[in-house]
């Protein structure tokens, strides 16, 4: 068998784990975070003064928000809930150390603490938690991308063939749901009157590039006979060309709909496309084509699946821009954004009873498909995923009403202390560089240029795979591959972001 046979062997005709593993799994993220910010904390605490130097932050963000993925993907996967265990005890140890030695609210009881804090202004108009859930399925998506070629990442988290749940099956549903997220319909600000066409119109100009990677990825995939697994998308379908499409066909909706009811539309078409896959042929034409040999001859014989799941994507897509808007209302106090938490705490355990509901009584979870039971599965992960970094959000802002002084990137700043009825719309100069300093992080470096990272991680992902045989790697050199492909993707984004270099050109 041939090395390209032998690879896409190597990723096909696999059922996925349990929604469980891929919740435990996910709340490694925002306990990284957390584990992050309480870290920067402690130091300044120790040495009034935050860390400043740009070298020890890379090292500091790569050691505590990317390596744990790589290993937890890989050696340490049979002993997965151990790992959010572990940094978990270790975070509780960090707070309890910064609250015995805290510099504000010495001798204030715990209880007046907990009012003042619920009391805090925070800022409005940003929400860290959007920017560190796209980054997350950002960054875990190149990692899984290449881990999943290597004999050490288990073949249970990779894509599905047909039916099940892996964690790179999630990753492909995330990144629709994150990009709905900030979408132009969803940014546009209230009371600003503005003509639904001319979201329309930024839409249609945005996608291009994603039309143009898709069709470079085409290219050089058949050009250089790079291994393809087809029940993905097809022959000659990728995800560029589905992001491109739902992105267009979304804001061509929304111009029609009111946008604050997009969540109706969603379900409309969930249900309606899961109505046609049971009550037509579609299901059977999607898995098997239309001789029921799995042909591929013909345009939509080859890219069947690429074609058909955009139905599901989209669904996936508009219920994300009615998640994007609720959380988008202005909001400034701290108890404020805890009834927010309270709201998806309810709407997650709905969407999860109905999900057991779709898989007993319809079908069970398929990516292939875009399926109903997929669809719920995704919005619901989604939500359960924002709800953890919310909350790590909240208790950060917390630890730092202990420490004066004390700042962290991607975290919300307060905009009035507690207690005090001014607001600090002016900061002195020294604060200001200060914080402009703080800003240059791993989350803010890759956010300020999402798409070039998820490309560069798509090709040097191809390069690496050309010119090792991953499948018969041994540990140690897998784990040196994977940890230096992303340190030097993060690295770039790293360099990109200091030199405030943005790379859009629409």
């Amino acid at each position: 068998m041939s090395q390209k046979l032998l690879k896409e062997a190597f990723i096909s005709n696999l059922n996925g784990t349990s929604l469980l593993e891929i919740s435990i799994g996910l709340t490694l993220a925002p306990l990284c975070i957390a584990c992050r910010g309480l870290l920067l904390i402690l130091y300044n605490l120790r040495n009034g003064r935050p860390l400043r130097s740009r070298k020890y932050h890379l090292l500091l963000d790569f050691t505590v928000l990317v390596a744990p993925f790589v290993l937890g993907c890989t050696i340490l996967s049979p002993v997965l809930p151990l790992l959010p265990i572990t940094i978990g005890a270790f975070c509780a140890g960090l707070f309890y150390k910064i609250y015995n030695r805290r510099n504000h609210y010495i001798r204030t009881p715990f209880k007046k603490i907990i009012h003042d804090f619920l009391k805090t202004s925070l800022e409005p108009d940003y929400i860290p938690s959007i920017t560190v859930f796209r980054v997350y399925v950002n960054v875990l998506t190149a990692i899984n991308i290449l881990a999943v070629d290597f004999p050490q990442y288990p073949r249970r988290y990779a894509k599905t063939e047909t039916y099940g749940t892996g964690a790179m099956d999630f990753g492909v549903g995330a990144f629709i749901f994150g990009n709905a997220l900030v979408c132009p319909e969803v940014r546009q600000k209230t009371g600003v009157v503005q003509s639904k066409f001319s979201c329309l119109a930024r839409q249609s100009l945005s996608v291009w590039p994603l039309v143009f990677l898709g069709l470079g990825r085409l290219i050089s995939v058949k050009a250089v006979e790079y291994h393809e697994h087809f029940s993905e998308y097809g022959v000659h379908w990728n995800f560029f060309f589905t992001l491109a499409i739902v992105r267009m066909t979304a804001s061509l909706l929304l111009t029609l709909f009111p946008t604050n009811k997009s969540w109706i539309v969603a379900m409309i078409l969930a249900v309606f496309y899961q109505l046609i896959l049971d009550i037509t042929h579609l299901k059977m034409f999607v898995l098997y084509g239309s001789d029921g040999k799995d042909t591929r001859v013909g345009f939509l014989n080859a890219n069947r699946e690429g074609v058909f799941s955009l139905y599901g994507y989209l669904a996936i897509y508009m219920a994300s821009v009615q998640v994007g808007l609720y959380l988008l209302k202005k909001r400034t106090l701290v108890k404020d954004w805890i009834e927010v938490i309270c709201f998806f705490l309810l709407t997650v355990f709905i969407l999860f009873i109905f999900l057991h509901m779709s898989q007993v009584y319809v079908e069970p979870v398929s990516r292939r498909m875009a399926n109903l039971s997929f669809c719920i599965w995704i919005v619901a992960q989604c939500l359960t995923f924002l709800i953890c970094f919310l909350v790590t959000d909240l208790i950060l802002v917390f630890t730092k009403l202990l420490v004066n002084g004390s700042r962290v990137p991607c975290c919300w700043n307060f905009t009035q202390p507690p207690n005090t009825n001014t607001k600090h719309d002016s900061e002195p100069t020294s604060i200001k560089r200060e914080r402009k300093s703080l800003s240059i992080c791993i989350i803010n470096a890759i956010d300020k240029n999402q798409l070039v990272f998820f490309l560069l991680a798509n090709v040097t992902t191809g390069i690496v795979n050309m010119t090792i045989d991953t499948i018969h790697s041994n540990t140690s050199f897998t784990l040196f591959v994977l940890h230096l492909y992303m340190f030097t993707n993060c690295l770039i984004m790293y360099i990109l972001h200091t030199q405030n270099i943005l790379l859009k050109c629409w």
